[in-house]
């Protein structure tokens, strides 16, 4: 397996067979590496409905026939526009021809917002994401602040690989992701979510600094790991 950072919370995830897309947000993100014309992913995986998550899926997925797999209401709002889309919710596993993906808690919103019309379209609830296939499995925290619960869903779910946010503002800062590692416990922690817009600039070597006993690593848009 081959997993990459493509900048703000994109994630990509390379399996023998498929190809596995989280959170594309690509169209307006200056810090990705990729171009939304030019990624055919056989699944998007999508944490919650905020813009700069969503992204370009409903474009990728159109053009590509990926299956768009997300929570529940955030699902079906996507349906609607003619996406093929898996509802999930927080708590509940399935295991698809291309790995088992579990959503978990996460402590923040989840909406599309159209500023045009000023109209907020509630998205149901934000989540995390747990993937695993061929023996590994990624955590993808989505936005989130911290939670005692991170510890149980380390024990229960082992992590090769976790990403976590450190931006601040709408998410957690570098101390409490720092904290949420030493709940977790993976074997690699991958700092997100920031530096994307001015609010949430840091710097990851201070997320760094704060983590103990788990390899850290700061990856740039493009950037992969074998797993």
């Amino acid at each position: 397996m081959k997993v990459s950072f493509h900048g703000h919370s994109v994630v990509k995830i390379r399996t023998e067979k498929h190809t596995i897309l989280i959170d594309p947000f690509i169209t307006g993100n200056e810090l990705t590496d990729l171009n939304a014309e030019q990624e055919n992913p056989d699944v998007i995986l999508l944490t919650h409905g905020h813009g700069d998550h969503v992204g370009d899926t409903v474009e990728i997925a159109k053009r590509s026939g990926a299956l768009v797999v997300a929570p529940n209401e955030l699902a079906v709002w996507l349906g609607w526009q003619g996406v093929n889309v898996h509802p999930m919710h927080i708590g509940g596993a399935y295991q698809f021809d291309f790995g088992k993906v579990k959503f978990t808690q996460a402590f923040h919103g989840s909406s599309f917002i159209k500023e045009d019309s000023q109209e907020i379209i509630y998205t149901g609830m934000p989540a995390g994401i747990l993937f695993t296939a061929e023996g590994k499995t990624v955590h993808h925290l989505g936005d989130t602040g911290l939670f005692s619960d991170l510890e149980l869903i380390g024990k229960r779910h082992p992590a090769d690989i976790a990403f976590v946010p450190i931006g601040d503002n709408f998410t957690m800062g570098p101390e409490d992701a720092a904290y949420a590692v030493s709940l977790l416990k993976p074997k690699v922690a991958v700092p997100i979510h920031y530096d994307t817009f001015p609010p949430i600039k840091q710097d990851p070597e201070s997320f760094r600094k704060q983590v103990e006993g788990t390899e850290v690593n700061i990856m740039k848009p493009g950037d992969s790991i074998d797993l």
